[in-house]
C-alpha cells in the first residue's frame, strides 16, 4: 500500500504479510512512515493505493469502529475521570456488551494483568508503568484480531522500560494476539518481536527476524541503524557461493572473507563491508597474536566510553578515513587509555557486505 499527504509520499508501496499470532515491530527514525502505516492499519487513514486485508477479508473503507482492531497510543489516552473498572470496561460499554460478560472479561484482564487491586483508582493515582497496564488492558479485553501499539513505552523511564518491556511480550506470548508495535527503539524491536520491518523514508529496507535483521543486515542504513555498526571499503578479490573475499581498506590488512547474502558482490568491485564492535578481538599490540584463523589490524586508542560491563573504544586504523568502534573488557583497564596500540582480530566469514562502494 502508498499513502500520499500532498505531494509527500509517506508510504511507498509497502508489502507486508504478518503471521497470526506474531509479535511484529515497524522500526525506523521519525518521518519513516511506521506510524502512518499503523494509522493506515487502524483504520484513521485510507491507503491511496493498495489494500489491507484481516484474515483474507479486506478492510478499506471499514471505518475505525467496526474493524476488530484495538490500539495502545504512545499516550495511552486514559479517561482522568474514570477509575481503572472503568477505563478497561469503556470500549466493551460502546459496543454494548450484555454488564455480565461485559464484568467477566474485565475482572479476567484485571486479574491477568496484576491490577485487580487497583480497579477504584483513577489514573492520578497509578505509576507510569500500571498506566501503561491499563491502557494495554483495554485494548486486549476486546479480544481484537490485531493489537496495534504506538510507541507505549517511551514514556517510562529507561529502568522501567526494561521490565515492563519484558511483561509485554510475556502478555503477547500467553494471549497469541497478533500484534503490530511501532518503535524507533532498536533494543525494543529486536527484545519483543518475532519479526521486524525496517523503515526508512516510507519504504520498507528488510523484514526479518531479530537475529537476521543484526547480524545479516541487507544493507547499509539498516546495519547502521540496527545497533553500532563499522562500515569499511574493501575490493572484492573473489566471490562465490555467498561468500567473498575481500582487502579491505586499511594498511597492512590481509584478506577477509565475508558473508555476501544479496549475492551483491563482483570480482574486482568495490564495497562496502560491516563489522560490529563485539566481533572484535582485542589484544596488545606487543604482546604475542592469538591463534585465529581471520583478519588482523593494528590500531591505536582514541576515546572510549566506560558503560559497566563494558567499553566501547574508537581506535584509529591506518587506511582508514574514520575511527572504528570496538568493545573491550573491562578488567582490561590498560586497553582503554588514549594513545595505546592494541592489535584488533576478526575471524573469517562473520563479517557481511552490504553495499557496493
Amino acid at each position: 500500500m502508498s499513502k500520499w499527504f500532498g505531494s509527500t509520499l509517506a508510504v511507498d508501496d509497502l508489502d507486508l504479510a504478518i503471521a497470526k499470532g506474531s509479535f511484529t515491530t515497524l522500526l525506523g527514525p521519525s518521518g519513516c512512515g511506521k506510524t502512518t502505516t499503523l494509522r493506515m492499519l487502524a483504520g484513521f487513514y485510507e491507503p491511496d493505493q493498495g489494500e489491507i486485508t484481516i484474515a483474507g477479508v479486506r478492510q478499506n473503507d471499514v471505518p475505525p469502529n467496526r474493524r476488530n482492531v484495538s490500539i495502545v497510543f504512545q499516550d495511552y489516552a486514559l479517561f482522568p475521570h474514570m477509575t481503572v473498572l472503568q477505563n478497561v470496561s469503556y470500549g466493551l460499554k460502546l459496543r454494548r456488551v450484555d454488564k455480565a460478560e461485559r464484568e467477566r472479561r474485565v475482572a479476567r484482564v484485571l486479574e491477568f494483568l496484576g491490577l485487580d487491586a487497583l480497579g477504584a483508582r483513577h489514573p492520578h493515582e497509578l505509576s507510569g508503568g500500571q498506566q501503561q497496564r491499563v491502557a494495554l488492558g483495554r485494548s486486549i479485553v476486546m479480544e481484537p484480531d490485531v493489537l496495534l501499539m504506538d510507541e507505549p513505552l517511551s514514556n517510562l523511564d529507561a529502568k522501567l522500560r526494561i521490565r515492563v518491556r519484558a511483561e509485554l511480550k510475556e502478555i503477547q506470548r500467553v494471549l497469541g494476539i497478533t500484534t503490530v508495535y511501532v518503535t524507533h527503539d532498536q533494543d525494543e524491536a529486536l527484545s519483543l518481536s518475532d519479526q521486524v520491518a525496517v523503515m526508512s523514508e516510507g519504504r520498507l529496507q528488510q523484514y526479518s527476524d531479530p537475529w537476521t535483521l543484526y547480524q545479516a543486515p541487507v544493507n547499509r542504513f539498516v546495519a547502521d541503524f540496527v545497533g553500532y555498526a563499522n562500515i569499511v571499503p574493501g575490493t572484492v578479490e573473489r566471490s562465490e557461493n555467498g561468500v567473498a573475499t575481500v582487502q579491505l581498506a586499511a594498511r597492512g590488512a590481509g584478506n577477509l572473507r565475508c558473508l555476501d547474502p544479496a549475492g551483491r558482490a563482483s570480482n574486482g568491485g568495490e564495497v562496502r563491508v560491516m563489522l560490529r564492535p563485539e566481533w572484535f578481538t582485542v589484544s596488545p599490540a606487543e604482546g604475542p597474536a592469538p591463534d585465529a584463523d581471520g583478519l588482523a589490524l593494528e590500531a591505536e586508542v582514541g576515546a572510549s566510553s566506560y558503560l559497566g560491563a563494558f567499553a566501547r573504544v574508537w581506535v584509529d586504523v591506518e587506511g582508514l578515513a574514520e575511527p572504528l568502534v570496538v568493545e573491550v573488557d573491562v578488567t582490561h583497564r590498560d586497553q582503554l587509555e588514549r594513545g595505546t596500540r592494541l592489535r584488533l582480530q576478526v575471524p573469517h566469514d562473520r563479517a557481511v557486505l552490504v553495499d557496493e562502494a
